[in-house]
């Protein structure tokens, strides 16, 4: 029966990785939740601080990610056309371009966003469209450090492994 837990284990950790880059699954919750089945229905356990730390770190990490993808765009001269933009850019970006859609995708929904204000030119467009890119990928790194490292404690904690 472990093993089966284990196995859930797993596809919840590479789940929470893959949302550190889809927006619409949201990654390090998931990872952590697979934290919590790891710690609750495994023999192993995790110490409760460290349980209690990583939950304040992945709502804070979750919070800060989708304030820095808007605060990006805005930071650069943005409006809500081209936070939209961004948005819907990348999810398209992830469904015809992958894996480069993850890239190309928000900073060509900015820039188009950014073109669609009545006064908008091609280099304010770029210059929103790079602050979009920048607030997504700071925000991707960030969501990706977290759950790497909840992956490290969960294999940190099974000696066997080692």
């Amino acid at each position: 029966m472990e093993i089966l837990v284990i196995i859930g284990i797993v596809i919840l950790l590479l789940l929470g990785i893959i949302g550190c880059f889809i927006p619409v699954i949201p990654g390090p919750p998931i990872s952590y939740g697979g934290l919590l089945v790891f710690h609750f229905f495994s023999s192993h356990s995790i110490e409760e601080n460290t349980l209690w730390f990583m939950a304040f770190v992945v709502i804070a990490v979750t919070v800060f990610d989708l304030w820095v993808q808007i605060y990006g765009v805005k930071k650069f001269g943005g409006t809500k056309k081209a936070v939209n933009g961004s948005i819907i850019g990348l999810i398209i970006g992830i469904f015809f371009l992958p894996p480069f859609g993850i890239i190309i995708g928000p900073f060509l929904g900015a820039f188009i966003g950014a073109r669609m204000e009545e006064n908008s030119d091609v280099n304010k467009a770029i210059k929103i469209a790079l602050g979009a890119l920048a607030g997504f990928l700071a925000g991707t790194m960030l969501k990706l450090s977290v759950s790497l490292y909840i992956i490290y404690l969960v294999f940190q904690t099974i000696p066997s492994l080692w």
